[in-house]
């Protein structure tokens, strides 16, 4: 059946086909056809690594973003199918022994989740210090880092069209309610938003909130248009569906409202930012995703682009320089290239910081001044958002010049630090003072910060 579908002083739409949305997960494995011409010794790994961790793949990313003449090299093959480096080899062995031993779920899923458990599931603090409280009691699916912005994680959100194998979010998709992060109910977010008029942006997080109704993302955002919020000045939406499933914005049965609420944001005054996670100029190469990016402009929202930088999948600068010209061509913001996290699957997809910068560097030197925009590459760490802005010498010592983006003190941005070079380090807390120093200049401060949220 097709549609077009137009709004009041807006740019109506190109012609496209309402299509069927297919998952398969860890228990369809053996139903996704193009994959049953791959190796069984590969078959069997992708079956030991999805007992661990996420998998979730839709017929729109296998059939129209993934070159399977590439595989296993295509970028977005490794960004939502399952390698076996993605585990420790301890892990791996130990999980497809079970396998091969032919082990009931029950202690399938037991060994998981002390495999899990060693995956440091909540990086950076987020269990421990980002949860904030209205009246006395700890708000459950709200995280509170720093001052001016607030996240929020609906519950009908805490799932995706499709899951990055990266995915530092990964505890939130494989069933432990200990490790979820979730919420259903907007009126304390409403409450805390209005005790906390220090707070200017909401981030809607999940999973992605692309996969909710639009009528329950109505429930949590309609409101905000009241005089009681006017100091929520910018609502941001995080989401991959612009990658995994365009179809959200163009042909699903409740897109047109969906786009007329970012409308009405819009027009009520809200700045309206979609934070979209893309991590290879693959996925924006369809119609149907440059239809949906269109769309979503036409309302006044504005687009931001962020990704991490990771092996396997865009470790290489012409990779990200082609993205952000794509990105700018199409009125998209490059915004972030992010470092990978410290949490699990780090040890297959980490880069170490050293060549992270000369990626950066380099992809920076062959884009427009437009493009320039990619803050990068920016650890968010514990502390804080910690960008490395260059390596030089400094009396004879070779040196990592660092800075934060954002804070939990909000003093601490944008002041210029210093760590040792190493050609290793992976993630902040492996590297160490330059220029004498026994300590970074925040570390007591940030040490107080956690024992006052212990």
């Amino acid at each position: 059946m097709n549609s077009i579908v137009t709004f009041p002083n807006r740019i109506p739409t190109t012609e496209f086909e309402e299509r069927r949305f297919k998952v398969y997960t860890d228990r369809q494995l053996d139903k996704i056809e193009v994959i049953q011409n791959l190796p069984e010794e590969t078959l069997f790994e992708m079956k030991v690594v999805a007992s661990v961790l996420p998998f979730r793949v839709n017929e729109y990313v296998i059939n129209e973003l993934i070159n399977w003449d590439k595989v296993p090299n295509d970028p977005i093959y490794q960004l939502v199918f399952p390698q076996k480096g993605m585990l420790k080899d301890e892990h791996y062995e130990r999980m497809a022994q079970l396998h091969r031993d032919g082990a009931d779920k029950k202690e399938i899923q037991a060994v998981a989740k002390e495999i899990r458990d060693e995956l440091n599931p909540h990086p950076a603090g987020q269990m421990e210090m980002n949860m904030p409280e209205l009246d006395g009691e700890v708000l459950d699916g709200v995280q509170h880092k720093y001052r001016e912005t607030v996240l929020f994680f609906p519950a009908q959100g805490q799932t995706c069209h499709s899951y990055c194998t990266f995915c530092f979010r990964w505890a939130q998709f494989v069933g432990d309610k200990d490790l979820k992060m979730a919420s259903t109910e907007a009126e304390k977010l409403h409450g805390y938003l209005q005790e906390h008029t220090e707070v200017t942006d909401l981030l809607v997080t999940g999973g992605d909130p692309m996969v909710m109704k639009t009528k329950n993302l109505v429930q949590y955002l309609e409101p905000l248009l009241e005089p009681e919020f006017d100091h929520i000045q910018t609502i941001r939406i995080g989401t991959k569906a612009l990658t995994f499933w365009p179809y959200r914005f163009v042909t699903d049965k409740d897109a047109d409202e969906l786009i007329d609420l970012f409308a009405r944001l819009v027009d009520a005054g809200k700045h309206v930012a979609i934070m979209a996670h893309y991590n290879h100029w693959q996925e924006i190469t369809t119609e149907i995703a440059e239809e949906a990016i269109r769309r979503i402009r036409a309302t006044g929202a504005e687009i931001r682009a962020q990704g991490p930088l990771i092996k396997h999948v865009n470790d290489d600068a012409e990779a990200w320089a082609k993205l952000w010209k794509k990105e700018v061509q199409l009125g998209i913001i490059p915004y972030y290239m992010f470092v990978e996290r410290d949490t699990g699957a780090k040890n297959y997809f980490e880069i170490p910081l050293a060549e992270a910068y000369e990626i950066y560097r380099e992809a920076i030197k062959k884009v427009s001044g437009l493009a320039r925009t990619a803050r990068g590459p920016s650890m968010s760490a514990g502390p804080g958002k910690v960008e490395i802005q260059g390596i030089t010498e400094i009396n004879g010592e070779k040196v990592f010049v660092l800075r934060f983006l954002q804070g939990r003190n909000p003093d601490w941005v944008q002041r210029p630090f210093f760590a040792k070079y190493s050609d290793t380090a992976t993630w902040l807390h492996e590297l160490e003072p330059a220029l004498g120093e026994d300590k970074f200049f925040f570390e007591d401060e940030y040490e107080q910060m956690k024992k006052g949220n212990g």
